[in-house]
């Protein structure tokens, strides 16, 4: 029988901050995670095995060794963020200078193209709104041979952020491009997605943008296009500098595959699951913050201006969810690692055929319990199923 003194527990921050809207974020949900998760840790290493948000590195990243995983490079940035070692005292002038960058960008770009300005009067008619929409999403026909940075607006004016804010968050990036070879990069990163979610005229999401089709949808989104990127880039970056710090912590941050990922950790890791729960792929709704991170001028596609590229999970397809569930659970059992894993009531699969996978997989080497809590998942919708209430169950499963 082990004996988990105090000095073994998860230490939970609760002052983490957030960096972008994010379906299915844990947030409201890591005091009862940690709490359960503190039931069977005894010391040993976290691996964050769809870190999505990377919430969890925020919470924890202080107190345990972490091995945050998410397919998706974007998520990558993020656990980098949180779990980074900073010395903030030696970038005292970090802010003012990339805004400098930035505005020596926007400020080349317009003077080649001076003729590209759009500007959203209060006296504006529904239909000359939508003229100026229009011309700037064709701007994915225009050649910016006259600048060499360039992604965001021929890609993105117009959709989720106007020809302006596109302009800045092109800016920015390549600012961010002057601090690459130092763990501040990622900050900076992070804090340029924080003002692309919290600018963007959708839901916070980037499945679709919405398009104006009566006078209150068109002043809802001019409202939108009239946020400055840089002001909410400031104000992140500022809030990031102020929760990090030094951080000796010996934590791996990979961009991997789930199953590539359970092959390399150390075994008797604790392994948190939180695998998509719908047919909904994620990265059709994070696809523009994977562009950001890899700013790669991919080709895009249809209205929502999609990559190319998008990855499709197995826990989204109906057809391959129980194997991938298996295929989990044995990589998880080879490396007598325990697991902790989130799932609802709104799954794939059911509750029962969930637990007969964990049953048949881990046989009699393994306790598996099932805790649960109601609480309110956002849809991030925005009238209609804007918010469900879910039962939210943690399949505990640990070596005897």
């Amino acid at each position: 029988m082990h004996i988990i003194s105090e000095e073994t527990k998860v230490v939970l921050r609760d002052d983490v901050p957030h960096i972008v809207k994010y379906m299915g974020s844990k947030r409201e949900l890591i005091p009862f995670l940690i709490q359960s998760i503190n039931e069977i840790y005894e010391g040993e290493p976290i691996c964050d095995l769809f870190a999505g948000s990377s919430i969890l590195s925020g919470a924890i990243g202080t107190s345990v060794t972490m091995y945050s995983n998410d397919i998706q490079e974007y998520s990558s940035v993020f656990a980098k963020t949180y779990l980074g070692s900073y010395n903030w005292d030696d970038h005292g002038n970090l802010i003012d200078e990339l805004i400098a960058f930035a505005t020596a960008h926007v400020n080349l770009v317009k003077e080649a193209y001076p003729n590209l300005e759009f500007t959203y009067d209060d006296d504006l008619t529904l239909e000359g709104f939508n003229t100026i929409e229009k011309l700037q999403q064709d701007l994915i026909f225009f050649e910016f041979n006259d600048v060499a940075h360039h992604l965001f607006i021929k890609n993105y004016s117009g959709t989720y952020w106007s020809y302006e804010q596109c302009l800045w968050i092109d800016g920015l990036r390549i600012a961010a491009e002057k601090y690459a070879e130092s763990s501040i990069y990622y900050p900076i990163l992070s804090s340029i997605m924080f003002a692309m979610s919290y600018n963007a005229q959708s839901t916070g999401h980037f499945a679709q943008y919405r398009d104006a089709s009566n006078a209150e949808t068109m002043h809802s989104i001019i409202l939108y296009r009239k946020k400055e990127i840089v002001t909410y880039f400031k104000r992140k970056l500022g809030e990031i500098m102020v929760f990090t710090g030094a951080n000796h912590l010996n934590h791996q941050v990979t961009a991997r595959d789930y199953r590539d990922c359970l092959d390399s950790i150390p075994e008797g890791t604790l392994v948190y699951a939180d695998p998509p729960y719908s047919f909904m792929h994620y990265s059709r709704f994070y696809h523009a913050l994977e562009t950001l991170v890899k700013y790669d001028y991919p080709e895009v596609q249809f209205k929502g201006r999609y990559r190319n590229d998008r990855h499709q999970s197995p826990f989204c397809k109906r057809s391959e969810v129980k194997g991938a569930f298996e295929e989990m659970f044995e990589k998880i059992k080879s490396k007598k690692a325990k697991l902790v894993l989130s799932y609802s009531n709104t799954g794939m699969i059911s509750l029962e055929s969930l637990l007969d996978i964990a049953h048949r997989t881990f046989g009699n080497t393994y306790k598996v319990m099932v805790k649960e809590i109601d609480y309110i998942h956002s849809t991030m919708g925005r009238i209609k199923d804007k918010s469900r209430e879910v039962t939210e169950y943690l399949v505990i499963a640990n070596p005897v």
